[in-house]
């Protein structure tokens, strides 16, 4: 009987932590429980320790107790006036009023009879009250057997009892803990005792279980989509498979199918994902629009791996146009990824199929089909110098050119290559507490089979190209440190000069095509690269000195509370400046000659912390990019940062843009949210989002509301202001009843989610 209680008494519904439980106890200015029960101290297993004013021995094999009547045992504690026991058939009847105790639960009754052998137990007019969590109502009978609970015209409800603000009524409530699953039998929701909708079945989980069945709908409205609705079916197919099935409604727009299939099995993980809508009526020369996902991650054995990575859209606009849960609306390309990957001793294999979908009025791009890549991970050790040897074949290929040049002779483009690089390196490092010294020497041997019309925009490929290059990097660093009493007492400050010498030495490259190459981010850390471009379709020229420092501030405790970063490069010779190398392509997207970067942060009190970063070029005398963030978080969900960022050149576009979030509660009930985000260049608002929320002990309520501007990739962003640029406004509304869902439903810090830009907060260290 004991066992019973302990493990299954309402655990349909205690799902809170004791986090939760004193959150919720706050808001409702009641403790759930009076005092938290204990067993008697010394009672021994499977055992019972029974007090009574009066005990009358009937036979051999009952009893009588009476009179204030106190039944104790490891896991629960039973008050009554009197109770029968009955040793031979294993009965146990009791008459109240009783109170029944347990870490779980308080329960008052009028009557309990037991079936010892049979582990059953029924209780009469019985009212209970939940102990972990905020919970409790009354039923005419509740029984527990071995595997479940039933309430019989019974109730629940989370509000406090001088509050009841909902309840739900029933003519039976079961709940098994074998299954996971509750059900309830003709119930009716009533608000403020006023019956408001009848449900003659549902069910709902009381552990983590799954089940088939529909999930909560959610519904909004907005000028692009009109109103909206959706209503997820989930589909337990089996214990490692499911489905998720969720048509949505659109007036503006119409009906739209979503569905997700998730696996598991010993070898794969992943989901597909696949969305339709037949016809949008707000794009009536649009044929079917359609998204696909697939996503898996494989072990096929102790050295074999893999990984699928897919996403196609039917047309550029799907995703600001529609949203999706499977890409970002502000994303500009697609990722199309297959990888096979081989883990040795020495070597790792890298075997990649993979494709990008640029969105919008741009160039195709190639797809490598395949990239066989390989890196060395246990280097050859000769008088302490490490030898390894890095490469790659790909094969890349671009159809969409390869019919433009069919179509139009004046198009000239390569539609097709392959590429062998392989870059043997020997290497030295030496690393002490107080300094380290890296030194590298490369050789970088590439060659091209190129296809395709060959002269272009004045420049001439060569169908077969051979390039070698050497490179050498001198790399070291020192590391100083001192007490200080600047921002904190008995503090810690560190001092790390850093010095870099890279060589590589002229080469033409013209004559090769651009199939993987971009220009890498040009921030402080970028500064010690060895590099300036991904792939290596160009490798710069370098004759180069990069200086830096980096100093940290350290409390007694390790904790960092400030740093600060500057580097830049200076070149011996003009040749080596980025200005005087011809990167066809490539140079359209700036030079800078004189490049400086730095990066802060200082965070001189536990709830504020400001971070910023710059990149100038002093021969220029112009900034490329800047950004800083000033945050300010305070107890009880309080957060307030401003943030602005600039770019000189993003897609030949000047981007300046400074925003704002804020998280407030007002009270211990309400609380409210909002963000703004203004672009400075071109004069208008990008996005409002602002939202608030009221929840109290048994109910919450939600409501946002947004204008965000709509973008069309196929057009530019250019050119466009306040007056010109077209904007989405749209309102939400979330209604839960605490306890029939889930903390997700109603959580405040997700509210900022909801808009373009996402807060997040700068990373540190003690975060």
């Amino acid at each position: 009987m004991n066992k019973l209680w302990g493990l299954l008494l309402f655990s349909g519904f205690s799902q809170a932590t004791n986090a939760n439980t004193e959150a919720i106890a706050q808001i409702c200015d009641a403790s759930p429980q009076t005092r938290a029960w204990q067993p008697l101290p010394g009672i021994a297993a499977k055992s019972m320790d029974i007090e009574a004013d009066n005990v009358e021995v009937i036979g051999t094999q009952s009893a009588q107790f009476s009179g204030d009547v106190v039944i104790n045992s490891p896991l629960m504690t039973l008050t009554a006036q009197s109770a029968l026991i009955d040793k031979i058939q294993g009965l146990l009847d009791a008459r109240g009023p009783i109170t029944f105790e347990d870490n779980q639960s308080v329960i008052t009754s009028s009557g309990l009879n037991a079936n010892l052998g049979e582990n059953s137990i029924n209780l009469h007019g019985a009212e209970y009250r939940l102990t972990q969590q905020q919970g409790r109502g009354y039923a005419e009978k509740l029984a527990i057997n071995e595997n479940e609970l039933n309430l019989f015209n019974g109730s629940f409800t989370t509000c406090p009892a001088d509050s009841e603000t909902w309840s739900i009524h029933a003519s039976k409530i079961r709940l098994s803990q074998e299954e996971g699953w509750g059900e309830t039998y003709g119930a009716v929701l009533k608000v403020y005792d006023t019956p408001l909708l009848y449900i003659p079945y549902f069910t709902y989980p009381i552990n983590d279980k799954r089940k088939s069945g529909f999930l909560a709908p959610n519904i909004g409205s907005s000028d692009r989509y009109g109103l909206e609705t959706k209503t997820p079916y989930y589909w337990n197919i089996a214990p490692n498979y499911d489905a998720t099935i969720t048509p949505r409604y659109m007036s503006n727009i119409g009906l739209q199918l979503q569905t997700e299939f998730r696996y598991l099995t010993e070898q794969h993980q992943g989901l597909i994902a696949l969305e339709y809508l037949k016809k949008d009526d707000s794009e009536p020369t649009l044929d079917d629009r359609y998204l696909f996902h697939w996503q898996q991650s494989s072990k096929l054995s102790d050295n074999w791996r893999g990984m699928i990575d897919v996403t196609n859209i039917s047309d550029d606009n799907y995703l600001t146009d529609l949203n999706s849960n499977y890409a970002n609306k502000t994303d500009t390309q697609l990722y199309r990824t297959g990888l096979l990957t081989h883990l040795g001793e020495r070597w790792q294999t890298d075997i990649k199929v993979q494709n990008f979908e640029v969105l919008g009025d741009h160039l195709s791009s190639y797809s490598a089909y395949p990239q066989i890549s390989f890196n060395q991970t246990q280097a050859y050790q000769w008088q302490n110098i490490n030898f390894t040897v890095d490469g790659e074949l790909s094969h890349f290929k671009n159809n969409d050119l390869k019919k433009a040049n069919n179509a139009d002779k004046n198009v000239a483009k390569i539609y097709e290559a392959t590429r062998l690089h392989i870059e043997p390196k020997a290497q030295y490092l030496y690393q002490d507490y107080a300094w380290s010294f890296l030194s590298e020497l490369s050789l970088m041997q590439t060659n091209y089979q190129q296809k395709g019309d060959l002269t272009e925009n004045g420049y001439q490929f060569d169908e077969t190209v051979n390039r070698t290059l050497p490179k050498l990097r001198l790399y070291g660093q020192i590391n100083f440190e001192r007490d200080t009493d600047w921002l904190v007492e008995d503090g810690l400050q560190t001092l790390t000069p850093q010095l870099q010498y890279l060589y590589v030495p002229d080469k033409n490259q013209d004559n090769i095509g651009f199939y993987d190459t971009t220009r890498l981010q040009d921030d402080f850390f970028g500064l010690f690269r060895d590099k300036r471009y991904s792939g290596v379709d160009r490798i710069a020229r370098a004759n180069q000195f990069t200086l830096g420092a980096t100093t940290r501030i350290f409390s007694n405790k390790n904790e960092e509370l400030f740093n600060l970063s500057v580097g830049q490069i200076f070149y011996l010779s003009n040749e080596a400046k980025p200005s005087e190398q011809t990167a066809a392509l490539i140079a359209s997207e700036g030079s800078y000659n004189a490049l400086f970067a730095g990066e802060a942060m200082l965070h001189w009190h536990r709830r504020w912390y400001l971070s910023s970063g710059v990149q100038y070029d002093t021969e220029g005398k112009q900034f490329i990019q800047s950004h800083v963030t000033l945050d300010y978080k305070g107890d009880d969900q309080q957060l307030v940062q401003v943030n602005h960022r600039f770019a000189n050149d993003v897609s030949g576009n000047k981007i300046e843009q400074m925003g704002m979030f804020t998280s407030v509660p007002i009270n211990q009930n309400w609380h409210f949210i909002a963000s703004y985000h203004r672009d400075l260049e071109t004069n208008r608002s990008v996005e409002l989002l602002t939202g608030l929320q009221y929840e109290s002990c048994c109910w919450a309520f939600q409501i946002t509301g947004h204008r965000q501007i709509e973008t069309d990739l196929n057009q530019s962003i250019s050119g466009l202001n306040e007056q010109t640029a077209v904007f989405d406004s749209g309102i939400r509304f979330n209604f839960v009843f605490k306890g029939l869902g889930g903390k997700d439903s109603y959580d405040a810090n997700k509210l900022l989610q909801q808009g373009i830009f996402n807060y997040r907060r700068p990373y540190f260290l003690n975060n």
